[in-house]
């Protein structure tokens, strides 16, 4: 899979875009390169893409014919009244989650859609509560084009693996696929940080320790390079304030 947003749409920390690649060989690529080798490199007949007016492209196999990974992990793309996700994984609590939300028989792409849109428009609880709750391997990207919201998650124990990065103009690239991101971003990506999501309004955070921050740690690739930052969560730093926890705590204002 593969996603890229824009500057301004999704802003990933400072940390992840290294000088390393201004020296590097290889240079980070626009986002329609990018998108053009992906599908070049991509074995599947039933591979898509979509574009939004450049602000945004998304790509998607069926099969892990794009993945640089050794796992047959389930992959899933869905899209409900403009939001659009693509999940990667499954979830061992799929039917409790679908009877509490009353979805009947969605599949995980569908709940994360349905969930999203019913905690966005009236739900109780904030994000982090919400993916404590999901049971299994996971990793999802999903995008509101209405309200022109990224929100990305990846599970906590490791077994789906995204990896996001910065390309030529500043866009943020993300996707399961390691070697893909080495091509497009040259030293500037790293492996996206377990158990935490992105969010385009309040940014990277821990939904297992939400109450702290997160702090970048420093990469070395194999050639002893600098290169974008690990992330991980801060032991000894702590938020400044409770997550939201009242109607305003959805996942399209997700605010501070």
């Amino acid at each position: 899979m593969l996603a890229i947003f824009k500057q301004g749409l999704a802003d990933p920390p400072k940390e992840l875009n290294s000088p390393a690649s201004l020296r590097s060989s290889k240079k980070p690529k626009l986002p329609q390169d990018i998108l053009k080798d992906f599908l070049a490199n991509c074995k599947s007949k039933d591979a898509l893409s979509i574009a939004f007016a450049n602000n945004a492209f998304l790509a998607f196999a069926p099969s892990d014919s794009s993945s640089s990974s050794t796992d047959q992990q389930q992959r899933l793309f869905c899209v409900v009244d403009g939001i659009y996700c693509i999940f990667i994984g499954s979830l061992n609590n799929l039917c409790s989650l679908n009877r509490q939300y009353g979805l009947g028989k969605a599949n995980e792409a569908m709940f994360v859609i349905e969930a999203y849109r019913t905690l966005r428009d009236r739900g109780p609880y904030p994000a982090h509560q919400v993916l404590k709750e999901l049971e299994g391997s996971f990793g999802f990207v999903l995008f509101d084009v209405k309200a022109g919201t990224v929100f990305v998650a990846q599970g906590a124990n490791e077994a789906v693996k995204f990896y996001w990065g910065v390309g030529a103009d500043g866009s943020v690239v993300i996707s399961d696929n390691q070697r893909a991101m080495k091509d497009s971003c040259a030293k500037s990506f790293a492996p996206f940080p377990s158990g935490c999501m992105y969010h385009t309004v309040r940014g990277l955070m821990s939904f297992e320790h939400p109450m702290n921050k997160m702090k970048a740690m420093p990469r070395v690739d194999s050639e002893g390079t600098m290169c974008g930052a690990y992330f991980k969560v801060d032991a000894f730093s702590r938020m400044s304030s409770m997550p939201r926890v009242g109607s305003a705590a959805n996942w399209a204002t997700w605010g501070p």
